[in-house]
């Protein structure tokens, strides 16, 4: 899906076109994608396991070398510069790269030699980084004694030395319990309002919702879907309805699909599909049909715990585009707090 922007060519940080990876199998991960980042932008890139996500990732942080294609970072070639590239983004990987047995500010230091950051600088810049992931209180103690969010901050800092004006972010916050990651998202929006770049890979679809100001969603290999979250919500339409399955139930979720699906109830355009704890179905006549598929479910043998009727979520364009959801194969998040969305919920009392 080819995206275009009425900007000028230097306000693009990063620029693909009609990139494709082939691995040595013949496996074909990436296909004709073609995107471009402006600058400044919060972008948000989604995909189920598989999709080919991390893959073009990799290609951009030049890891993979794409088989078809160019792709330009922050003006530069990919393929014929990759040290160029490296040198002016940050990536801040899955897993952490930080040394347990360095202090927090020896690990800042490693890195300010890592990117060539002038010695007379990496004081001050070493200082303010920690600072700017609150862990100024500690930066002479060892990284083995910190919890998982305070190694991910450090990590994520670690990448900033060189202040690079763009910051690859893949899964940053996954495994993380609530406290950590808003404090992480707090801090993604202090650096991306200084004027960083930030492109962001998450499981995390409330996480998306929250941070990026524009979207695209990859399924088998191709660019299926972007834009604003808001008007990736907007062309769904419509309401949703959520119905939960007892936990032990007579009926699986994907069986109770089948019912729904071969009810009639559904038209052109609308779907069903399974979620962490039932089954979701996405209509704008959410409302008006919602009788008629509980009793459908519940003439069929299903046992339904509860629904809820609910506004357009980034659930349901993640299933209407991919047909699954992030939670079909990684854990929903705890609750945080955020936008609120226009739902009403019943308890069903058997």
């Amino acid at each position: 899906m080819n995206e275009q922007h009425q900007r000028d060519q230097s306000s693009i940080t990063i620029e693909a076109q009609n990139v494709g990876f082939t691995y040595p199998d013949g496996t074909e991960a990436v296909q004709n994608v073609s995107f471009t980042v402006p600058q400044g932008e919060f972008f948000g890139f989604l995909g189920p396991n598989g999709a080919g996500k991390t893959t073009t990732i990799k290609t951009l942080v030049t890891l993979l070398r794409p088989t078809d294609g160019q792709i330009l970072v922050n003006g530069i070639d990919v393929t014929e510069h990759p040290r160029a590239v490296r040198a002016s983004i940050g990536y801040t990987a899955q897993d952490t790269s930080i040394d347990p047995q360095l202090t927090a500010r020896e690990n800042m230091t490693l890195a300010c030699e890592a990117y060539h950051v002038p010695k007379p600088q990496r004081t001050e810049r070493i200082d303010e980084l920690l600072e700017l992931v609150d862990l100024a209180d500690v930066a002479d103690k060892r990284a083995d004694t910190f919890s998982g969010g305070m190694k991910k901050r450090l990590d994520v800092a670690t990448s900033l030395v060189h202040e690079p004006p763009l910051v690859f972010l893949d899964e940053p916050t996954t495994g993380l319990d609530p406290r950590a990651r808003l404090r992480l998202w707090e801090y993604f929006r202090r650096i991306n309002e200084r004027g960083t770049t930030i492109f962001l890979t998450t499981q995390y679809l409330e996480e998306a919702d929250h941070l990026c100001s524009r979207l695209a969603v990859i399924a088998d290999g191709e660019f299926v879907a972007s834009g604003s979250p808001d008007d990736l919500k907007a062309q769904i339409g419509g309401d949703s309805l959520d119905i939960t399955l007892e936990e032990a139930p007579a009926m699986t979720a994907d069986q109770a699909c089948a019912v729904i699906e071969s009810s009639g109830l559904l038209i052109g355009g609308e779907s069903v599909g399974t979620t962490a704890d039932g089954i979701v179905v996405t209509s704008p006549r959410a409302r008006a049909i919602g009788t008629d598929v509980l009793v459908a479910l519940r003439e069929a043998g299903a046992t339904v715990t509860g629904f809820t009727v609910r506004s357009p979520s980034l659930d349901d364009v993640f299933l209407h585009y991919t047909g699954g959801t992030l939670t079909d194969t990684t854990e929903r998040p705890p609750a945080t707090v955020g936008k609120q969305s226009n739902t009403e919920k019943t308890e069903v009392v058997q």
